[in-house]
């Protein structure tokens, strides 16, 4: 099926990422310590662990870093006892905003979470105030120009439960959280390498926004990548680059 554009926003993401090496690597080292923790050191039986290290790999970390993490959430090495913590709240528009964390102080994360978004025009809600507007998902995008034909018969193959091309020829591959590993691994087998491929909350529908509000909204996005403790930001406010 068609979908409008994203392919835009997905390169600046990519771009603002490559400028934040080192704070990508400090989020993906909690993200394997937990992962390890949660479902052990193996990265053969713990699949978020599994796209933690593919992450680690992607951003060329030295795999003694990911030995450590892995051996520090295993509980072999001594080190901070990270937490998940999930935000939620609105932006310009009413757009709405889910904000993940990973914390060793919720009482510092929250504050810092809260004077973002009081700061930059938004309201925080109470948990599950927008949650409900996203679906938990694997999402892999694909470069236009991707055979299109083939890339949908060997993800639906796979086991996607969705393809999305948009309006710039983008290609989106959606599928369960649990199956995101195995389509990527096979749909890599079949010479197609995802320029980007995370576990995501994907918005249901999205709220077009344009001048002013684009610009506002994208300074408070920003602001709430750049605090410490955040692993992601998603919202359902679509907006060309600003």
């Amino acid at each position: 099926m068609a979908g409008h554009s994203k392919w835009a926003n997905i390169k600046h993401k990519k771009a603002a990422a490559d400028a934040r090496r080192g704070k990508v690597w400090t989020r993906i080292i909690r993200e394997i310590t937990v992962a390890a923790r949660m479902g052990g050191g193996d990265i053969g039986s713990n699949p978020r662990l599994r796209l933690a290290v593919d992450k680690a790999a992607e951003v060329n970390m030295p795999k003694e870093n990911v030995s450590r993490a892995i051996s520090r959430g295993s509980g072999n090495l001594e080190g901070v006892n990270y937490e998940e913590v999930r935000y939620e709240g609105y932006g310009m528009g009413g757009a709405a905003i889910i904000v993940d964390c990973m914390t060793d102080n919720r009482v510092r994360t929250v504050a810092d979470v809260r004077h973002a978004f009081s700061r930059l025009g938004g309201n925080m809600g109470t948990e599950g105030s927008v949650s409900f507007l996203f679906r938990h998902c694997g999402q892999l995008f694909f470069a236009p120009g991707t055979d299109e034909d083939t890339l949908m018969e060997k993800a639906l193959e796979a086991g996607a439960d969705d393809v999305v091309t948009d309006d710039e020829g983008g290609i989106e591959v959606l599928c369960a959280p649990a199956d995101f590993a195995s389509v990527k691994e096979s749909l890599e087998k079949a010479g197609f390498k995802a320029e980007s491929a995370e576990i995501v909350m994907r918005p249901d529908t999205e709220i077009e926004l344009d001048g002013d509000d684009a610009v506002k909204m994208q300074r408070l996005l920003d602001a709430l990548e750049n605090i410490d403790d955040v692993q992601d930001v998603f919202t359902n406010a679509a907006m060309e680059n600003t």
